[in-house]
């Protein structure tokens, strides 16, 4: 079955479908640019990418099983006009992984220390998937710290009933993410695409690497800590109090959202559903595109970006 939560086994368990490359572990993944790292919430190494200047610093938060490289795209266009911070959370990536008290809560407590220390002004939050509800969560906790949001096929717009969450949580399993096959992964990561752009097999490369890793394991429980931070918190009660001048793209053609074994229908019903409970959101739908929607159609995405934050 696939779910919303299935980008946990796409980028997650894609990471590598083909790839016979091995690293020790997840901090030897190379991402082509200068990682930086900052202690936070007391001594867990966040790492993350800062590049370009501007007026206003976006913070690209990744969505559940995925990294800083999901952003590449955007970032390498958007730095020429804003400063751009992308960030690994806590259990995935070249971040830290331990046994921590995970919930939307604890990665926008962690947002809000990276943006404390680095000093950072005019505060956007972009954030994909999982990454979105972490936005949403952060911006209603940090009312005078966001600025803006970017909210990209966020999680949060579609809801679930009490078997419905608990589903999840039964399905996504920290057995079940280590064991993937690598074709089931490479299934798994075209799913989140409505065409799969050949310039994202690194991700899949990636993913296969990391099975050798020796924080694997702990990665893979920390996918399962995010769909249970996802079904534990949900936030769509609480959207209309999220004031700040929100842009939200989705792929017309998302599988992920809403799940179609759950509730099914078009994903613009869903994004609307959840943009209008927001006082000053902006929906864009971008037509045969799926649920990776920055890097599957980052011209587009891009663009929207730039004309939301210049033109306001």
């Amino acid at each position: 079955m696939k779910t919303i939560f299935s980008i946990a086994f796409t980028i997650l368990l894609a990471f590598s479908a083909g790839s016979q490359n091995k690293v020790n572990g997840m901090k030897d993944l190379d991402y082509g640019v200068e990682i930086k790292a900052l202690t936070v919430k007391g001594n867990i190494s966040l790492a993350y990418t800062d590049e370009g200047a501007g007026d206003e610093t976006i913070v690209f938060i990744h969505g559940l099983a995925s990294y800083i490289p999901a952003w590449k795209k955007n970032t390498a266009v958007l730095k020429n006009n804003f400063r751009c911070i992308a960030i690994d959370l806590p259990g995935y990536g070249r971040s830290d992984k331990g046994n921590y008290e995970v919930s939307m809560e604890f990665y926008a407590d962690v947002v809000a220390d990276l943006c404390k220390q680095l000093q950072l002004k005019n505060v956007v939050l972009a954030g994909h998937s999982m990454g979105g509800q972490v936005a949403i969560t952060a911006a209603l906790k940090y009312p005078t710290m966001i600025h803006k949001l970017i909210l990209i096929a966020p999680a949060g717009f579609e809801t679930f009933n009490k078997g419905q969450r608990q589903w999840f949580r039964d399905v996504m399993t920290a057995d079940g993410v280590r064991l993937t096959t690598a074709e089931q992964i490479r299934i798994n990561y075209a799913y989140n695409f409505y065409n799969m752009p050949a310039d994202a097999e690194f991700m899949i490369d990636d993913r296969l690497a990391i099975r050798s890793a020796s924080d694997f394991e702990d990665y893979c429980y920390h996918i399962t800590q995010g769909v249970n931070a996802m079904v534990n918190t949900p936030v769509y009660d609480f959207l209309p109090q999220v004031k700040q001048p929100t842009l939200c793209i989705y792929g017309a053609n998302d599988n992920l959202i809403p799940n179609r074994y759950l509730n099914g229908g078009k994903t613009e019903k869903y994004a609307k559903a959840g943009a209008s409970r927001m006082p000053n959101c902006k929906l864009e739908m971008i037509k045969n595109c799926g649920h990776f929607v920055m890097f599957e159609k980052p011209d587009e995405v891009n663009a929207f970006i730039a004309n939301f934050l210049e033109g306001m």
